[in-house]
């Protein structure tokens, strides 16, 4: 009782201090949405996530933007970055790096699950959840968009939509330099070159290079338990033969190495006393490719925009297996006499065009119409080996036949989905003060998946039906997804919107025989094909700019009905792991947010998200009216930054600050455990002098100990403890 009492004056200490902080003395022009600058007006910033150019304090959507200078100053360097300084946005990182989870406004995401965001990078979607989580360098701007946004972006805009601007070829030779080290004891090194080859072809290249030996240590092994090695590469080419017409070619390579499935088990993921004591290090390799082009042409009427992409993601991740324990500790081997390790493979290559036709942004009338095409082919493999002390070993298309490490267990499924929208806009603008925008998308989703397990690896349960090799299923999942949004702005500082979406994101296959075994060991809600989740949202909200452009005020409260949300289920009857569906879940929530300038060099900011989820519906009633996984019940945002030149001289200094508290947080259907609520502060203290910077970070700055993840079953694993060091950059 009393930890309720206290979430709920944390919560009302959060509203009354963003109210103070609106009713303060006069403040520095400063978007509520993006990280504090002292020279540049941000209510300036262009966004493009509604797919038009409009102002970000102007934009009749809860946006967060960050634009070049917000991004180097706040060090945004991984996607946890940004979500960090989000509200109502969380990033769970866990198991291995491609299994990163973002949470926006209560809408989930899960293991092999579809994404709970579309994630667009210079106007090409992600195709896969497995590639969000990566380096972030040379980097222009990136949004984040609240709410179901299946009308302009189609499946996987449930949550929201994150759209990633990389830096454009440059018509003057330039480049930069950055290196930095930490106490990890880790090394990074990121550079970047640009300019034209000719009047009408201008070329950029950037790379970086991280390597660390980690930062929580495996006390078995006597290492880090999290090292990372990490390649990345973009090349651009823009070509741009007359004003009307230009093709963007784009390339991008990434090469990581790191560790997986360190895991403790714990009954309470508040727990975190025990170290990571797994006895196989294990590996977790990903290698990204994409290749994209972009082709646009203006014209008096409208313009036309293709863009196609390959994209290719493949992991494999190897460590211990249950219960992470040395071999002769473990539950296991006090069982059988034998311990257990395991292997994951994942191969997932996507071709994908999306063609639009729209009219001009300055009409009164604008429209768009458009068609989305991708074709996926999918492979994942897992299973578990036989742990003889001998390390584990990488497992791939075939099961394992290497006598120091004999294959246990070997589950093995391909995909090919084709799916295909067509989609449309229509808005127009009544007056200065009254617009109504409307888009109307229809996706469709066939997925057709292949059983690969070999027979002598067919989990056989007694008394439930076996799946087979070789046996093929289809299914196809679509939905219409409608977007309204009225914007009214009844004074020049001051929009106020409101309106309704929907999301859709595709279902898809478990193991088969899954639905029977889950219902003879008590499991409900798990069948053998998860169901398409639909999100339903109405929304009302307001973005004032106050104090004669010094302040900024924004809210937003929102009303969500998710059906078929995603939750994850592990079968040990049949050694699988699964997604269910919870019937039913409603969302209600708000954002509050406001930045202020009260003296020069000066910039503070603010802002609360809360989010209320209750199931609704599910098989068992005992559950009904229980949180839904992976929600915080809030998050709470408190920042600052200070500039100023350094004595007479041209040298500046900088400090900045964040604090973001997130709430009590429920992970499986049943609610069996719950994290208390997480205070993390980062900081931040930088000298610049003309084209050299040279920085001082630390992250969770107070080393906070806590469990990013809690599964069922009791599998926990740690988050990050404190990150220090310096970095310095170089302009060209």
């Amino acid at each position: 009782m009393m930890k309720r009492v206290f979430s709920a004056r944390a919560i009302l200490a959060g509203s009354l201090s963003l109210a103070a902080l609106a009713a303060s003395a006069p403040a520095a022009a400063q978007d509520v949405q993006t990280s504090p600058s002292s020279e540049a007006d941000s209510n300036e910033i262009v966004v493009t996530a509604l797919r038009r150019n409009t102002r970000l304090q102007d934009t009749p959507a809860a946006i967060t933007a960050f634009d070049a200078k917000a991004i180097e100053s706040a060090g945004i360097q991984r996607p946890a970055d940004f979500v960090a300084l989000t509200s109502n946005v969380q990033l769970v990182e866990t198991q291995n790096v491609g299994n990163a989870f973002v949470i926006i406004r209560g809408i989930t995401q899960n293991r092999n699950s579809e994404p709970s965001v579309a994630v667009v990078v210079d106007g090409v979607q992600q195709v896969n959840a497995a590639e969000f989580n990566q380096e972030l360098f040379d980097i222009e701007q990136i949004e984040i968009l609240k709410g179901p946004q299946g009308g302009l972006y189609g499946r996987n805009a449930i949550g929201g939509a994150i759209v990633i601007t990389t830096k454009a070829p440059t018509d003057t030779l330039e480049g930069r330099i950055m290196a930095g080290i930490d106490n990890g004891f880790g090394y990074t090194v990121r550079a970047g070159l640009s300019g034209p080859l000719s009047d009408t072809l201008k070329f950029r290249v950037s790379g970086s290079w991280r390597d660390t030996n980690g930062y929580i240590r495996n006390t078995y092994l006597g290492e880090d338990a999290d090292p990372v090695k990490d390649l990345s590469l973009r090349a651009k080419l823009l070509w741009q033969p007359t004003d009307a017409l230009s093709v963007d070619l784009r390339g991008f390579y990434s090469k990581l190495k790191t560790q997986a499935f360190y895991y403790n088990i714990v009954s309470d993921v508040n727990d975190t006393h025990l170290p990571v004591r797994v006895n196989n290090a294990g590996i977790d390799n990903r290698t990204i490719y994409n290749a994209s082009a972009k082709i646009d042409y203006q014209a008096d009427w409208g313009s036309i925009r293709s863009v196609t992409s390959y994209d290719k993601v493949t992991e494999i991740l190897t460590g211990d297996a249950f219960d992470f324990l040395p071999i002769k500790e473990s539950l296991f081997y006090f069982l059988l006499g034998t311990d257990l390790n395991q292997s994951q493979y994942l191969n997932v290559k996507a071709v994908s065009e999306d063609l639009r036709i729209s009219s001009p942004d300055k009409q009164k009338l604008q429209w768009s119409i458009g068609t989305y095409l991708i074709h996926t082919d999918r492979y994942i493999s897992t299973g578990n080996l036989v742990d003889t002390g001998a390390g584990v070993f990488p497992v791939y298309r075939t099961p394992s036949t290497n006598p120091l490490n004999p294959q246990a267990t070997f589950l093995a499924d391909s995909q090919k989905n084709f799916a295909w929208a067509v989609y449309g806009g229509l808005g127009y603008e009544f007056s200065d003060a009254l617009r109504i925008d409307s888009s109307l998308r229809y996706d469709h989703d066939h997925r057709r998946n292949t059983t690969l397990t070999p027979p002598a690896f067919i989990p056989v349960v007694t008394g439930f039906p076996a799946g087979t090799s070789g046996e093929v299923r289809g299914e196809s999942f679509s939905a219409w997804q409608p977007k309204v949004t009225v914007t009214w702005k009844p004074e020049k500082n001051l929009t106020v919107y409101g309106g309704y979406s929907r999301g859709f994101r595709s279902g898809g296959f478990n193991q088969t025989g899954v639905g029977a075994v889950a219902a003879g060991t008590g499991v409900v809600g798990v069948g053998d094909v998860y169901k398409a989740e639909t999100a339903d949202t109405f929304e009302l909200g307001f973005k004032s700019t106050l104090l004669h452009n010094l302040m900024t005020f924004n809210a937003s409260a929102y009303t969500t009905q998710s059906k078929n949300g995603y939750f994850f289920v592990f079968l040990a009857a049949n050694s699988t792991q699964n997604l269910g569906n919870v019937a039913k879940t409603r969302l209600r929530g708000f954002e509050l947010e406001s930045t202020l300038h009260p003296a020069r060099g000066l910039d503070l900011n603010a802002a609360l998200g809360l989010t209320y989820s209750k199931i609704k519906s599910f098989p068992d009633p005992t559950v009904i009216g229980n949180e839904a996984p992976f929600i915080s019940r809030y998050t709470f945002n408190l920042g600052g930054q200070y500039e100023s030149r350094l004595g007479d001289s041209d040298m500046k200094g900088r400090l900045r600050i964040d604090y973001r508290r997130i709430g009590r947080t429920w992970f499986d259907v049943p609610n069996s455990t719950s994290r208390d609520p997480v205070d993390l502060v980062d900081a931040r203290a930088s000298v610049e002098q003309g084209k050299w910077t040279l920085t001082a970070f630390a992250e969770n700055l107070f080393n906070k100990k806590y469990n990013a993840e809690f599964s069922p079953g009791g599998f926990v694993f740690k988050a990050r403890p404190r990150v220090y060091g310096l970095e310095g950059t170089i302009k060209f």
